[in-house]
């Protein structure tokens, strides 16, 4: 423990931003990270708990108190170490983790958490400056061979844990660069995608292979390929050039909206609309963008996706930006008694809520209203839970203007052709049905072949596809090995 008196005497740090008046002129990175000296105040803040309640409640596990020790003593490339012994890419994490540790903070039972994810933050971003960040290739080669079918963060998690333990990986993307929804999900004012593209180049010098633009499917000869890839490959084939097969796709099934006026132009879902703003920030061309220059927006889905959303129009210039959210408002301060050390609902409100934006809560969408075939506008109501179900409120309902609506409630599932296609058994859920425990943890009904991430647990975080993979990669190595070394 750096400071034994730390957590009482010293006050949390928060990162600074940007000024929304200037961020919103781009679409860079804004928030100023901790500086070393900002960053060793916040770590002496760490109690060096008996039941250090973070390490459970982060995901991949990070061992939280002893890299904020190393920040306090100031040994940075041993913090370093630490951080990456449990997390592939804690750059991606420390910048759009939800950051769930800091809520089963010890100290935030009855103060305010640690920052956890501002350090993390600190120490990987001076661990790129520095170059302490290199590629570790393997000391020898198994002779085995796998496929990794996606290249989000559980995708890239299992393929340099399996190149590092030996291992010739081929990461497949559909998409013309590589990071899943990473790269096209996530806005580049959130995560510029130079992260990616630089553990992208060390994962090659580690004997990544990677190939984009290819979709792995069963289809017919004249099919037009979608989703920007090129060429396909065929299970078959995969199944016969590899000794595993690991699939990682993203769960991109959006959920829909069937109310009237669904049809119109002008409603779109959200894995429509920030993709592309991502491919043109990128340098590519789109004629067809859609854009919200000028435009009254309505976003329906009060989560991450929304918010991102709401961000991108407020960077095209819209008129207005409109967030429903069905559920109703939740408290501003969680009750920590009652909650600690889970994850609390409360009020959230993102850097892009504060750039502009009006919420309702307690909403539900009736129908879309428009002229000549293109949405102008939308039926709402109140709602309420009554007798165990949400109930409209008599007299409530009224009309928002809306040139432009964006669909983000979420996603039902991962596209279920690359299941069918491998003839992968699906849970309830429309997810691969495999285990994450035992002798055949990541597994699929399916001879060698498994599944992790989103693919097999549903929309969730992005450490919880880093975890997944990290576990899938450890999975694999014993099945091909009969033993393993890599860290679950």
């Amino acid at each position: 423990m750096g400071k034994i008196t730390g957590f009482m005497e010293l006050e949390r740090l928060e990162e600074g931003y940007e000024d929304p008046s200037q961020r919103l002129k781009h679409y860079k990175e804004f928030v100023i990270g901790l500086s070393p000296e900002q960053a060793h105040q916040q770590a002496a803040r760490c109690m060096d708990c008996g039941i250090p309640f973070c390490n459970n409640g982060c995901p991949v596990n990070n061992i939280i108190p002893d890299f904020n020790d190393l920040v306090y003593r100031d040994q940075w490339r041993e913090a370093l170490d630490t951080l990456h012994s449990t997390n592939n890419f804690p750059e991606f994490t420390g910048r759009i983790c939800p950051a769930p540790c800091e809520a089963a903070c010890t100290l935030n039972f009855n103060s305010e958490a640690v920052g956890i994810k501002s350090i993390e933050h600190a120490i990987i971003d001076r661990g790129w400056a520095e170059g302490w960040v290199q590629p570790q290739p393997p000391h020898h080669k198994t002779g085995k061979r796998v496929a990794v079918i996606g290249s989000g963060p559980a995708g890239l998690a299992a393929a340099q844990q399996l190149a590092r333990a030996g291992h010739e990986v081929t990461v497949f993307e559909k998409n013309d660069r590589i990071g899943g929804l990473l790269r096209y999900g996530i806005p580049d004012f959130k995560m510029e995608k130079h992260h990616i593209d630089r553990r992208v180049d060390q994962m090659k010098v580690e004997g990544v292979l990677f190939k984009t633009s290819t979709l792995v499917a069963d289809l017919p000869a004249d099919t037009k390929v979608t989703n920007w890839a090129s060429q396909t490959v065929s299970p078959e084939a995969l199944m016969a050039e590899f000794d595993a097969v690991l699939l990682t796709g993203g769960a991109e099934q959006p959920r829909d909206l069937p109310v009237p006026g669904r049809e119109l132009a002008g409603v779109h879902f959200a894995m429509e609309f920030l993709p592309m703003q991502n491919k043109v920030n990128a340098g590519d061309s789109f004629p067809g963008q859609i854009r919200a220059d000028g435009k009254h927006v309505v976003v329906i889905g009060g989560g991450d996706t929304g918010s991102d959303c709401v961000g991108t129009s407020n960077r095209h210039g819209a008129k207005s930006v409109t967030q429903f959210e069905l559920m109703p408002m939740p408290p501003e301060h969680e009750n920590k008694a009652m909650t600690w050390p889970y994850w609390p609902t409360k009020l959230r409100t993102s850097s892009s809520h504060e750039e502009g934006c009006e919420r309702e809560f307690a909403i539900a969408t009736k129908e879309f209203v428009g002229e000549n075939g293109r949405v102008t506008g939308l039926k709402a109501v109140q709602i309420e839970m009554k007798d165990g179900k949400l109930q409209e409120v008599p007299g409530t309902e009224r009309v928002f203007q809306a040139d432009l609506v964006l669909l983000a409630m979420g996603f039902v599932s991962p596209i279920g052709s690359v299941l069918e296609a491998f003839g992968v058994d699906r849970d309830q859920r429309g997810n691969a049905k495999s285990p994450t425990e035992g002798s055949k943890a990541y597994g699929t009904n399916v001879a060698k072949v498994f599944s992790a991430g989103d693919m097999r647990r549903g929309q969730s975080l992005v450490v919880w596809a880093i975890r997944e993979g990290r576990q899938a990669a450890h999975a694999i190595d014993q099945f091909l090995m009969g033993s393993s070394s890599l860290p679950r």
